[in-house]
């Protein structure tokens, strides 16, 4: 049989069962699973075999920048394939060089050299392996609001309760409190140590010894466990606590970077470059599996005189290079990132409407096409639609507005008491205003969660 004709065979009913059967989902109890197969997608838009569409309001895993199929990747892929499918990462090819060319071009500061990964899991893992070896240390610094991937040394830095059923492991990792200015975990004084930053890590580090400490690494802008950009002059200083110590900072944009927040890079709405650069996801819109470990200047100069002991099969694999040349060309010349800074302005105008119709509403947040809302039962107390980490029924008000959306053809994505709205930042007018129109609808059944 052909492709198409074995293709042909397999119909929704087909690809359920066998998914039901032999795929193993992340994060779910499996019997749990019942997972709806997807017929394609194009832009902003994917559908199911029932012909059923959906506005991708969430970019799947925040990871398709460039949306479904785009067809200047597709062809790199394409054309990559058909001239070399793989070499191991011993040699130079072209489509590996190039994109670390582009990456040292688009990249702030310094950041010059890049080590490529399978994705941005792999590249903190490797980030904090190499930051240990060129300071001679071992503790990393770590925030409570993160997620930095699901390998062993990922999982051990990341701070929401994923980590929890991967304890015991890897150790050495301290952790400081994220700049959640809504919710302060120092109850917000004046001048505010976590808000801040410089202060809340001080004290820290006094506690733990500067001395032993190789690395600070946090998410520019924290992506799944909120949506929570830092406050003006937050990285600034905690930059300045980790250069007066010598500590290598590393900031996770694997959500935020690529355009996500209205920039190349988050950190670029501050100013702030870090020793060390994660990026994945919409590096080349998850199109093939991809991350990058970009280091400054000081860093790739130690680099020149000291062995890098990391490595992978798949490091900088020709086709994922490949599509993500393509990508950074098209976000270069198809003016993705004036599209993001101004879509991203049309959907937190339209947020900040909505929130004037629904008490649900806490707070409105983000840059660009990074927004979050944070649902509450009543914005006097400030508390939660639902509890952190809800379980069972806990979690109820916030899966019935998820699946109010999607049945009215809207994708969305939430965590805790906070929606998620990370489209692809290739969206135009029309789709963010059906977006609102449909969260306007659905965000009824918050409202009636609320207070009385």
């Amino acid at each position: 049989m052909t492709t198409s004709e074995v293709a042909a065979t397999w119909d929704a009913d087909r690809i359920r069962a066998a998914d039901k059967a032999y795929v193993i989902h992340s994060w779910s109890n499996q019997g749990a699973v019942n997972a709806t197969p997807i017929a394609g997608g194009e832009g902003a838009w994917f559908w199911d075999h029932e012909g059923n569409r959906y506005l991708d309001f969430q970019s799947q895993l925040v990871n398709m920048n460039l949306g479904h199929q785009h067809p200047r990747i597709v062809e790199a892929i394409r054309a990559k394939a058909a001239e070399m499918c793989y070499i191991g990462p011993n040699y130079a090819e072209q489509s590996r060089a190039q994109l670390a060319e582009l990456m040292a071009e688009v990249t702030p500061g310094d950041l010059r050299m890049s080590f490529f990964t399978t994705g941005g899991a792999a590249a903190n893992e490797n980030a904090i392996r190499l930051a240990r070896h060129v300071t001679g240390r071992q503790k990393v610094v770590a925030r409570y609001r993160s997620y930095h991937g699901a390998t062993a040394g990922a999982i051990a830095l990341t701070g929401d309760p994923r980590r929890w059923h991967a304890e015991p492991g890897p150790t050495g990792v301290v952790r400081m409190f994220d700049p959640y200015t809504y919710r302060c975990p120092a109850g917000h004084p004046d001048p505010c140590p976590v808000c801040t930053g410089a202060p809340h890590l001080e004290e820290i580090l006094q506690y733990e010894n500067p001395n032993t400490v190789a690395a600070v690494i946090l998410e520019t802008v924290t992506g799944t466990n909120g949506i929570l950009p830092p406050p003006p002059g937050y990285l600034r200083s905690i930059r300045e606590v980790c250069d007066r110590y010598g500590i290598v900072l590393i900031f996770d944009e694997v959500m935020a970077g690529f355009g996500r927040t209205g920039e190349w890079f988050a950190c670029d709405h501050w100013g702030v470059t870090p020793d060390i650069l994660i990026t994945a996801k919409g590096l080349n819109s998850g199109y093939v599996p991809l991350g990058a470990m970009t280091v400054d200047e000081r860093i790739s100069d130690w680099l020149m005189n000291n062995k890098f002991w990391g490595g992978l099969t798949y490091a900088g694999h020709p086709l994922a290079c490949a599509s993500g040349v393509a990508s950074i060309e098209a976000m270069r010349e198809e003016r993705i990132i004036e599209n993001a800074r101004e879509m991203g302005a049309r959907l937190n105008a339209g947020l900040h409407r909505l929130a004037e119709r629904h008490p649900s509403i806490g707070e409105v947040r983000g840059l660009g096409l990074f927004q979050g809302l944070e649902l509450v039962r009543d914005r006097a107390t400030r508390e939660p639609l639902v509890p952190f980490n809800p379980v069972g029924e806990a979690g109820a008000p916030m899966q019935a507005v998820v699946a109010a959306a999607k049945k009215r053809g809207l994708y969305l994505s939430a965590n805790n008491n906070v929606v998620r709205l990370t489209p692809p930042l290739v969206i135009g007018a029309e789709d963010i205003d059906l977006a609102l129109d449909i969260l306007d609808d659905v965000l009824v059944h918050a409202d009636a969660a609320g207070v009385s």
